[in-house]
């Protein structure tokens, strides 16, 4: 059975914030924010599955820290597990000051996406084989994140 490494796919996505982005306090908006993660973590999914992958859900999303106008933001998003025709994807943004290149964790979240062919169906997933011990974890807890927002 072939598998890729979530090296293969990891996606890493970078955004400045802003005025438009932000709230009247000059902060970045968190549906900005998830917007900008979706955005990479669909890229990730579909770099993964050479297939068009939509969002199916998204968990145990945690804004951290806010991030203001003229801040860089960078978006790591890697393939945690395969389930079949889905695939959980984990997200985590930073965000840094342009004089200070000491990254700050923003937010963090968990996606799932379902690949689908050329009918828009769902289509099997490539699975996914971890490389690394936090590859490993995480590849671990994505069965047990998958049965509990079932029981959510």
């Amino acid at each position: 059975m072939e598998t890729k490494a979530p090296s293969e796919s990891r996606t890493i996505k970078t955004e400045i914030v802003c005025p438009n982005d932000t709230n009247p306090m000059g902060m970045l908006q968190g549906g900005r924010l998830v917007e900008w993660m979706d955005i990479a973590a669909a890229i990730c999914g579909q770099v993964h599955t050479c297939k068009i992958c939509v969002t199916v859900s998204m968990n145990n999303i945690i804004f951290l820290k806010a991030a203001k106008i003229g801040d860089i933001v960078t978006i790591n998003a890697s393939i945690t597990k395969v389930f079949n025709t889905s695939m959980e994807i984990f997200v985590e943004a930073y965000a840094r000051e342009v004089s200070n290149p000491k990254k700050s964790l923003i937010g963090r979240a968990y996606f799932i996406f379902v690949a689908l062919d050329e009918n828009g169906k769902s289509t099997p997933v490539i699975d996914v084989c971890p490389t690394n011990e936090s590859e490993q974890k995480l590849y671990a807890g994505a069965l047990i994140r998958k049965q509990m927002s079932r029981n959510s």
